[in-house]
């Protein structure tokens, strides 16, 4: 077994029916990992491709649009396959409008997911490690936007910076009791997403141009530095926001 093993654990992935979640929920699988993968839709995609690569994963589909429903989720999946080791928090939707035409629908739909409902998912893994005595870790998708403020997409660049801070929060008040809380900050990845800017021949174009490495991401690309912050070599490592943008932030 080598310190990138993930031999034994459970991981709980949100949003794993497509893009970035489904290849996280591949590579924790590859790893050893025992994938609860979850999300709205069908996952049949995602569980077959983790046979391919000789792993496990089972699916739970539920609407993690509430608290509610997300802690149901969570205890279910528990109860289901036994204590959960690692939680990502992936699930996340994105508006996009000038901010003076910006809807308070769109602005709540957003923060719910992407910043509530991770809050209080973490809020369940973490009372359930500690009250079982078990360390355990977390990883947010965060957002190159955690860092900047992008344009026409208010709601989104508010959650994504929140939850770079949260990601510090958490790692303060839990790491000493063997939580680990991380965030990884993708940049430009070609998921539904993003198909509105990659349908935009110039912003597609200004986009690319910036971008050090010269292409825009793969979903896979993210999921090696969520394997990482999830495996025994990061056990050391919290409370950081780990960019994996192409060098974007560099330039």
């Amino acid at each position: 077994m080598t310190r990138f093993s993930l031999n034994g654990t459970r991981a709980f992935v949100t949003g794993a029916n497509t893009g970035i979640g489904q290849a996280i929920a591949i590579d924790l699988a590859r790893q050893g990992a025992h994938v609860i993968a979850v999300g709205r839709s069908n996952m049949d995609d995602t569980l077959a491709a983790v046979r391919e690569v000789g792993g496990l994963a089972d699916p739970l589909i539920a609407d993690l649009g509430s608290v509610a429903r997300a802690i149901a989720a969570f205890g279910d999946a528990s109860e289901r396959f036994g204590p959960i080791d690692i939680l990502v928090n992936n699930a996340g939707i994105i508006r996009r409008a000038d901010s003076l035409d910006f809807s308070e629908q769109d602005w709540d739909d957003v923060m719910d997911l992407n910043l509530k409902v991770v809050f209080f998912l973490s809020q369940a893994f973490a009372r359930a490690c500690i009250a079982a005595d078990r360390s355990g870790s977390i990883i947010n998708i965060a957002s190159i936007l955690s860092f900047q403020g992008g344009i026409r997409i208010p709601s989104y660049s508010a959650a994504k910076s929140g939850l770079a801070g949260l990601t510090k929060t958490l790692s303060n008040e839990w790491s000493a009791r063997g939580i680990t809380v991380n965030a990884v900050a993708p940049g430009y990845v070609e998921t539904n997403n993003t198909e509105a800017l990659r349908n935009d021949p110039d912003r597609h174009q200004a986009i690319l141009d910036r971008i050090p490495i010269g292409r825009w991401a793969q979903p896979e690309d993210i999921a090696g530095a969520v394997t990482y912050l999830a495996s025994p070599a990061a056990r050391y490592v919290t409370g950081i926001t780990l960019p994996v943008d192409g060098g974007w932030l560099g330039r």
